[in-house]
């Protein structure tokens, strides 16, 4: 998950002033953010990093919750290079890896953690994590696709929900059991879900 992000509402031109205030504005929550955790997150403390008047960001935003939500939606919309090794074995394998790698660095996750934790103390920001979700698993059902394709894979797999169950477990132990994660545990939901889809298990709905 990159450490930058998108706004709670739309309607914002690409380029410009606009997109500079945007910019700004959500590197400044994210840095708030990370440094403070949600609890101590204040519009204020945002605007003077960012340095841009309060009344823009009420306005554009409608406080803390609506510039997490916004920070999740601009990290959806960033480009995020999927594994295309010729093995989708390898493939889901470092999908799993990106993932654990992500939350268990020490110079990597303090952001992306601090984040996914707020977005789960509102709706908006649920809303917008739920969104996020959505799309990286898509992005990520690339790899089963070209699989399929290459028949690696049957072609009735649902190429998301593979991608779904090969990482669930990993934020399963992240965000809700506070399991450890290892290296192993990474490996065990890649494999596992390699395991599923060829055993039918992942077999899309007949229309």
């Amino acid at each position: 998950m990159p450490h930058d992000a998108k706004a709670a509402k739309a309607g914002t031109r690409p380029g410009g002033r606009s997109a500079r205030v945007r910019t700004d504005v959500v590197t400044a929550t994210l840095a708030e953010l990370t440094e403070k955790g949600y609890d101590q997150l204040t519009v204020e403390a945002i605007c003077h990093r960012a340095g841009v008047h309060k009344a823009t960001v009420y306005r554009r935003w409608g406080g803390v919750d609506g510039l997490i939500a916004d920070a999740l939606a601009l990290s959806a919309d960033q480009p995020w290079p999927i594994p295309d090794t010729g093995n989708v074995d390898e493939d889901i394998q470092l999908l799993a890896r990106e993932v654990y790698t992500t939350f268990t660095d020490p110079d990597l996750r303090t952001t992306p953690t601090a984040l996914i934790g707020a977005a789960l103390r509102s709706d908006l920001g649920a809303a917008a994590l739920s969104a996020f979700f959505t799309a990286r698993h898509q992005q990520a059902a690339e790899v089963v696709t070209r699989a399929v394709e290459r028949g690696q894979l049957p072609a009735d797999v649902d190429p998301v929900e593979l991608v779904r169950a090969a990482t669930a477990p990993l934020y399963h132990r992240l965000f809700i059991t506070g399991e450890p994660l290892d290296e192993r545990a990474a490996h065990r939901a890649a494999a596992a879900a390699l395991l599923a889809a060829r055993a039918g298990l992942f077999d899309a709905p007949a229309p």
